[in-house]
């Protein structure tokens, strides 16, 4: 397995716990915050999924699908267009409401689809490229593709515990 491959199923697994947290839920258990400090699903999603964007698109050197494919205005989000959720309080957690889970597995798709046209010709060399050194010590293009995986991972399995919680009541 070459460093394309690892990465592309990586980020493959993330889609399909996407998929599998939000599709079949209504707008109202999308939005859903098992507590007053907590995030929603909708929420969660859509903030792995800015993450996903900004940082690839960062080191990739393209447009994020956000701008670039419209997402900020189908979203229709309170927010600044560079926003990626971190540092969200709870009243902007609530904030991110959908009408159902399509929006998100369509927005998660493209960007999804971005990232794949961006790993999928690397090799193992170009992983220790320095992305930014604004940190101490400097973070490389492997180390911030598995920043993002980690980020999205968690997040992604957050939004599952939720629906689990949804369920269960």
């Amino acid at each position: 397995m070459n460093v394309a491959d690892l990465l592309a199923d990586g980020f493959g697994r993330v889609q399909g716990t996407v998929h599998a947290a939000v599709e079949g839920l209504s707008a109202e258990q999308l939005r859903t915050r098992p507590g007053d400090e907590a995030n929603s699903i909708a929420w969660l999603v859509w903030h792995l999924t800015r993450v996903q964007d900004d940082h690839v698109a960062d080191v990739a050197g393209t447009e994020q699908v956000w701008t670039g494919q419209d997402w900020l205005s189908r979203f229709g989000l309170p927010f600044p267009a560079a926003d990626t959720g971190y540092g969200h309080r709870p009243a902007d957690v609530e904030a991110v409401r959908v009408d159902g889970p399509d929006l998100l597995t369509g927005y998660y798709d493209a960007v999804h689809e971005q990232t794949l046209r961006f790993v999928a010709g690397l090799e193992a060399d170009a992983l220790d490229r320095i992305v930014d050194k604004a940190w101490d010590p400097p973070v490389s293009l492997g180390v911030r593709l598995i920043s993002v995986l980690d980020d999205d991972i968690q997040h992604a399995g957050q939004a599952m515990y939720v629906r689990g919680l949804l369920e269960s009541r």
